[in-house]
């Protein structure tokens, strides 16, 4: 049924394009000019409708008599193959009961081999990664390679070679025997921009390479070596390039006996500009505006006070009186004031002494608050540090150790400036305001001894 309604659908389809098609070509060659020939051409169009109809159902019948063939070789067809079918599955299941029986006698036949092919795979994967993560393979480069086929075969229980056995055994001997040496050889490096270039390195065992006084690494996923983005200390990349300079004898080295991972925690640890920037804006102004200013008003004032004490020191040598000097210009108030009373050249000497002191501290004020405000500002940064990762512990949890040790870490970092501030500029006030009061005692000193001289004169 279903068949007989597709096929009706068919038909009525193309008879629908057919009179598409030839409605379109009648009104392409001629056009209607009244009603009688508009229906003469709606007669002719029927007619050729009715001719490409039964045409159409002609070929229709001849292609239906061809899809009863095609089917019925469609059914042969599965038929044959479904005796393919069953012919095969007797042959699968009498190759696999033979495929049992072989392989049962292949492990009577075996042995205790079964137990080498196990030691020998274990032992070729515990040798691949080792030789892929030692720094001999940047010396020995595609040395573990060999090792992939006696993996395989040890695990399809293929027989190795006594030469592949015999090569492992070398291999494994060599890394232990290299392990011991102190070597150089020229392999290509790598550095941080990503330029290669083929240079001589120094290999100490199997702890640490270097270059051109330079430590470098071996990147196992990679197999090449690199050099470190950062570098150790001074004094160890000075070990470095003495172990690279020796030909003989004995050179002191700072190894890493944990191949890499001291040196990488290291080079992880912040140099001093970097512990600057944790700090932040407040960092910054401790370190690069109150310590500058602090450390130039102390110059200044140190260089103003000394230059002050050696003149005075002069002057008090001298008995020509100089204005060029606080003490010489205290002198000269008593050599303008000789005739008066004792209780008038105290006040006068007095008022002198005064009019020089402010000279003499100059921007120690200053000194003193700076040494006060450094260590507040650095409690200030701590302060608004630990806000800040307190906010970071409410979003993300206290799960994360390291989040919380960094965080502290960089708000000490401020309290830590502010001291380093500090603590100079108060040793440093110390030396400068001693100066100042050395100078004020002298011309005190000196005073007192002009107005006991002066009231020795008799003068009342």
């Amino acid at each position: 049924m279903r068949k007989f309604v597709n096929i009706i659908l068919a038909v009525a389809l193309m008879g629908f394009g057919a009179f598409a098609v030839t409605s379109a070509s009648a009104q392409e060659s001629s056009e209607a000019k009244n009603l009688d020939q508009l229906l003469e051409l709606v007669k002719q169009g029927a007619y050729k409708e009715s001719l490409e109809n039964k045409r159409r159902e002609r070929e229709f019948a001849q292609q239906k008599s061809k899809q009863k063939a095609l089917l019925a070789s469609a059914r042969n067809t599965q038929k044959q193959e479904e005796r393919r079918s069953s012919r095969l599955e007797a042959e699968f299941k009498a190759n696999e009961n033979k495929t049992a029986k072989l392989q049962e006698d292949l492990a009577h036949e075996l042995g205790a081999l079964k137990e080498l092919f196990g030691v020998l795979q274990q032992v070729s994967g515990d040798t691949k990664a080792v030789f892929e993560t030692s720094i001999i393979s940047a010396q020995f480069p595609g040395r573990e390679k060999f090792l992939n086929d006696l993996i395989a075969k040890a695990s399809s229980s293929e027989l190795p070679t006594i030469d592949e056995i015999g090569h492992l055994w070398f291999e494994v001997q060599r890394e232990m025997t290299e392990s011991g040496k102190v070597v150089k050889f020229k392999t290509d490096v790598q550095y941080p921009n990503g330029a290669i270039e083929n240079k001589e390195i120094v290999r100490v065992g199997t702890f640490n390479l270097i270059s051109d006084g330079k430590y470098l690494e071996w990147r196992t996923k990679y197999q090449n070596v690199s050099e470190l983005p950062r570098q150790p200390k001074e004094r160890y990349l000075k070990t470095a390039q003495g172990l690279q300079d020796a030909t003989s004898g004995y050179a002191p080295f700072a190894i890493d006996v944990s191949r890499g991972a001291i040196l990488g925690l290291l080079i992880q640890a912040p140099g001093t500009f970097e512990r600057i920037d944790q700090g932040g804006i407040i960092g910054y102004i401790i370190i690069y505006g109150l310590g500058p200013l602090s450390l130039l008003l102390i110059v200044i004032s140190g260089i103003s006070l000394l230059v002050t004490r050696n003149k005075v020191k002069a002057q008090i040598r001298s008995d020509v009186v100089s204005e060029g000097n606080p003490l010489g210009r205290v002198l000269s108030v008593y050599d303008q004031n000789k005739d008066v009373d004792v209780e008038t050249l105290e006040l006068k000497l007095d008022e002198a002494i005064l009019k020089e002191t402010p000279k003499l501290e100059r921007f120690l004020t200053m000194i003193k608050v700076i040494a006060a405000i450094a260590p507040l500002m650095g409690l200030l940064g701590t302060v608004t540090g630990m806000i800040n990762t307190f906010q970071s512990m409410t979003l993300f949890g206290t799960g994360d150790p390291k989040l919380m040790a960094g965080g502290i870490s960089q708000a000490l970092v401020t309290t830590v400036l502010g001291i380093v501030v500090a603590l100079p500029t108060v040793f440093l006030h110390s030396i400068v305001a001693g100066w100042s009061k050395d100078i004020i005692h002298t011309l005190e000193e000196q005073s007192a001894g002009i107005i006991a001289v002066h009231a020795e004169q008799g003068h009342k």
